[in-house]
């Protein structure tokens, strides 16, 4: 492997921290640079990010590169994996390969055909896919020239639903006049709350509870500013419920760790609200795997690192969840400050770092030094920078002091942050040390995805675990 294909994997690693919000041309450069070079590896990756990845953009960028790629493998792997997206997940995948990739095989054409004819052929799968996902299904059939069957005609297209779709059951729900017959209606179809919310004329608690006893826990939480607006939380059954449903949440395989994060930054909430979300993020967090080797993490607090105090916090957060040997925190200027707190959760870091603010100088070597002296042994130092460092102990000369002392060489992973340089990623590998380098875009919801980066003995076992990952295989050619 040579080092610009090493890099290159890596870099695509390093990518997979960014939360493009729907914007796919944000990352699909990296993904086509790295499907030409080492196609082997990217078909491996896109499989292990489908189970163990949580952005969506990456996941549909992934499959469009696999259904257009010249490998049979790759296209076949595509196929299948297709088949899990939701409608606009689907729609989202076909725009992308048209426009990104400047085709659209006949493979990919057919992997999209039999998506919606086996969901043709079970009413009820059909129902809850239009229902969820109708323009996004009306365009797959449009742009595609698919033919509908009958019933999915009379749904999508002629929007004369039969008795007993889901379709017909919203336009009851419309004309529903009591609140009673709203909420029976919720409850025996499962109606999602974001479709049915559009048909409801009087929101009552009665149909609040309804609404939200059929949600799913992300559900709930995709939704909290909306139920919030709607007075939900104002009502203690109603609020219970939610309650109810955040502990589920915590709990639950198939809620997206960040999410609940988004949430309450994007809604006004109570504290109470606000401290369960937090327990949902911590939760999902550390179902992404275990630290078992002794970390560092070195957090910047010279001139202008206010960015790097706040990343220096939920790092802390993050990784003090889910780790089952020792950390040591310091901040730094010139001088090494030891961070402790009385706790795990993000709160209690922020009190540990309360009264640290940036200023100074920078040595980033000071903490190691420090740590040196106190002989803390450690696998692992996290050091979260823009690299600009201007005075002595410089991290380079501490660095083999350290090794040789304490007899261990740990790897060194850099955030960087800010208008940042590349000095001390390039002392490090001037002395062959394991380096690793991450670029922090200012997107805390993507931090989870950098747990399997930190929980596995190094890199190259992370990318031997990727490339043990079998693609799935078409059963129905």
């Amino acid at each position: 492997m040579n080092n610009t294909e090493r890099d290159l994997r890596l870099e695509m690693l390093n990518s997979l921290l960014t939360t493009p919000h729907r914007k796919l041309e944000q990352v699909a450069e990296i993904h086509k640079l790295i499907v030409e070079l080492d196609p082997i590896f990217y078909g491996h990756l896109a499989v292990w990010y489908q189970r163990n990845g949580d952005v969506r953009d990456h996941k549909e960028v992934f499959v469009a590169h696999l259904l257009t790629s010249n490998l049979t493998e790759h296209r076949d792997a595509g196929f299948v994996m297709l088949q899990e997206f939701p409608p606009y997940q689907v729609a989202r995948v076909v725009d992308f390969m048209k426009q990104h990739r400047n085709k659209l095989p006949r493979s990919a054409r057919t992997a999209v055909q039999r998506y919606l004819k086996v969901r043709e052929s079970n009413p009820a799968l059909f129902d809850r896919a239009a229902l969820r996902g109708r323009k996004a299904m009306k365009h797959l059939y449009a742009s595609l020239h698919i033919k509908p069957g009958e019933r999915a005609n009379a749904i999508l297209f002629r929007d004369q639903p039969p008795v007993g779709s889901l379709a017909e059951v919203l336009k009851q729900l419309a004309k529903a006049d009591s609140a009673a017959e709203q909420a029976r209606l919720i409850v025996e179809f499962k109606l999602p709350y974001a479709i049915a919310i559009g048909a409801i004329k009087q929101l009552t608690p009665t149909v609040l509870v309804a609404l939200i006893n059929s949600m799913t826990p992300q559900e709930v939480i995709n939704n909290l500013k909306s139920l919030k607006a709607r007075g939900a939380m104002d009502h203690p059954e109603v609020k219970a419920l939610i309650d109810g449903k955040l502990e589920e949440a915590s709990k639950s395989t198939r809620v997206a760790a960040f999410k609940a994060q988004i949430a309450a930054d994007a809604a006004d909430l109570d504290d109470d609200t606000l401290a369960r979300l937090e327990k949902v993020t911590n939760e999902q967090v550390k179902r992404r795997g275990v630290i078992t080797r002794p970390t560092a993490l070195l957090v910047d607090k010279s001139g202008s690192m206010e960015n790097a105090i706040e990343l220096g916090k939920r790092l802390a957060a993050l990784i003090s969840g889910i780790t089952q040997a020792d950390l040591f925190v310091y901040a730094f200027d010139t001088i090494p400050y030891p961070v402790t707190a009385q706790g795990k959760e993000l709160t209690d870091w922020e009190r540990a770092f309360q009264h640290i603010k940036a200023g100074g100088g920078t040595s980033i070597g000071a903490p190691l030094e420090a740590m040196r002296k106190k002989y803390q042994v450690v696998d692992q130092i996290i050091v979260v920078t823009d690299e600009g460092e201007n005075a002595a102990p410089y991290f380079g000369e501490v660095y083999k002091t350290y090794c040789r002392e304490l007899a261990v060489i740990p790897n060194v992973v850099i955030v960087r942050v800010g208008g940042y340089c590349n000095w001390l990623e390039s002392q490090l590998k001037g002395q062959q040390a394991p380096v690793e380098t991450f670029t922090f875009a200012g997107d805390y919801y993507s931090l989870p995805n950098l747990v399997p980066l930190l929980t596995r003995p190094s890199r190259l076992d992370l990318l031997m675990e990727i490339l043990d990952m079998p693609l799935p295989v078409r059963t129905d050619k």
